[in-house]
């Protein structure tokens, strides 16, 4: 069957959202060079528009902690989401824990002295810190912990990629009736594929280095770390019959380029493959029996490894 797979490594900056396409053929894939995403709607039209079933990943989460969803009156995120369209007070970010409340969720604007997440969580009315986060999104026995979906600070925060893909893209989408169909909710990925709609999932690149069975020697965010994974990345693309085009072969050998989206254009490769091995059922998409993560908290693509702290 043809298909259509892509990944999208998001951010909250437009020109670090860069995103890499596959085509499936008799079998064997055909993978592009990333291209930037653009606007986000026209990119998922010009997916659809292929006219074969389609799957997306994107580097963002999708979903809600359990304990914040729990006072919620919709039935589940995609409709959750589906209510946040034209919300600016949802979106916003709060500069102090003053103004912090569940229908204004998203904090800090900046570092703050004394600023904790164990206050975050109190303002929101959860009983803990670890309450901010998702079960996908702590420890596992191979991957420290996320960042929690609320929070906006630092390196490793996800909180600002969440509001530009739900605030400009995602929940309109969704409201207007777009076509879309996020896993786990909407039930396994291989349900959702159909030509005319899209299929999204929550694929992280760290994660899919692991799935992959690559592992970087250095910092993507360097050159030279990136140019040699080269030779393994090449290897796992023909183990999976994916097929380089010529300018992401050159892109491979150059190590994804010199400039600062070098290390997205790398993710989005990452994504992409990860995304590939599960539709062609070489990777399970498992997801827990467990009602809140299919209802509320989502889960990240192909993740096998369960969180060491139960949910609760």
């Amino acid at each position: 069957m043809a298909l259509i797979a892509a990944h999208a490594d998001w951010s909250a900056h437009p020109a670090k959202r860069w995103a890499a396409l596959a085509r499936r053929e008799g079998g064997r894939w055909r993978v592009e060079a990333p291209r930037p995403v653009g606007d986000p709607r026209g990119f998922a039209a010009a997916l659809l528009a292929e006219g074969a079933p389609a799957a997306l990943g994107l580097d963002l989460p999708l979903g809600l902690p359990r304990a914040y969803a729990a006072a919620r009156p919709e039935p589940d995120f995609p409709r959750f989401l589906a209510a946040r369209a034209g919300d600016a007070r949802f979106f916003a970010v709060n500069e102090t824990l003053a103004t912090v409340a569940p229908d204004s969720p998203f904090y800090p604007r900046r570092g703050l002295r004394g600023m904790t997440r164990a206050a975050h969580a109190a303002a929101l009315g959860l009983p803990d810190a670890a309450a901010l986060s998702r079960w996908c999104d702590r420890a596992t026995a191979e991957r420290p912990a996320g960042a929690p979906l609320f929070w906006t600070l630092g390196a490793n925060q996800s909180g600002k990629a969440a509001i530009a893909a739900w605030r400009d893209w995602l929940a309109p989408a969704l409201a207007e009736g777009a076509p879309l169909a996020l896993w786990p909710f909407a039930g396994p990925l291989d349900g959702l594929l159909a030509r005319g709609r899209l299929a999204l999932a929550e694929v992280y690149p760290a994660e899919a280095l692991r799935q992959l069975g690559l592992r970087l020697a250095g910092s993507k965010r360097a050159q030279a770390a990136r140019r040699a994974l080269a030779d393994p990345l090449r290897a796992r693309m023909a183990a999976l019959g994916a097929e380089p085009a010529p300018a992401l072969k050159d892109a491979i050998a150059e190590g994804f380029g010199a400039d600062a989206a070098g290390e997205d254009r790398l993710d989005c490769v990452l994504g992409l493959l990860a995304l590939i091995q599960v539709l062609d059922g070489r990777r399970a998409d498992l997801v827990p029996e467990d009602e809140a993560v299919r209802r509320w908290e989502g889960w990240v693509l192909g993740q096998h490894a369960l969180p060491r702290a139960q949910p609760g």
